[in-house]
């Protein structure tokens, strides 16, 4: 009996620790950005770096975590490979709640986007195409990609819209 209880103790213990250390791995400070940030996401988020937002060069992105996305596009040809962060993991990052994401381009384009698409498909923030990093004139520094050739149901005009290049905020609300 002794046994037993100690082992229940221990396994509690061992499983509040673990819940700890993921509370503060999630809480884990957001750098400052060393270079100019490409990237700021304001609105309701839980973790900020410069003021009441989060700031991202590059470098900060990158460090994210890179995925490749290969996929045709309205403005593109062939199927060019993408390279980026997928949105989910920037949500994660920066505890992000709400259900509307709203993308806004250096003309001041916006679209809201419904949380639930960076959640559900392998949406991308595209840096590069091709292996190259993404320029003004190319649609970028950052171009919002959907994995459409891979998921037939997004190839529609709404999904279209959502398609946000030369991205210079996100607010989620």
């Amino acid at each position: 009996m002794f046994k037993t209880r100690s082992l229940v103790c221990v396994m509690t213990h061992t499983i509040a620790a673990m819940f700890l250390a993921i509370g503060v791995a999630r809480a884990e400070a957001l750098p400052q950005p060393k270079d100019r940030p490409l990237l700021e996401v304001t609105g309701q988020i839980t973790t900020k770096n410069v003021g009441d937002k989060a700031a991202f060069d590059f470098a900060m992105l990158e460090a994210l975590g890179s995925t490749t996305l290969v996929t045709s596009t309205a403005w593109t040809e062939g199927r060019p490979e993408f390279e980026g962060v997928l949105l989910s993991a920037l949500i994660e990052r920066i505890g992000a709640t709400g259900s509307t994401a709203v993308a806004i381009a250096l003309n001041d384009y916006k679209v809201e986007i419904p949380i639930e698409d960076f959640t559900r498909y392998p949406v991308i923030l595209a840096y590069r195409m091709n292996g190259k990093r993404l320029r003004v004139r190319d649609k970028g520094p950052l171009w919002i990609i959907y994995p459409q050739d891979d998921f037939p149901a997004l190839k529609t005009k709404q999904t279209q819209a959502r398609w946000v290049w030369q991205v210079k905020e996100i607010q989620f609300k």
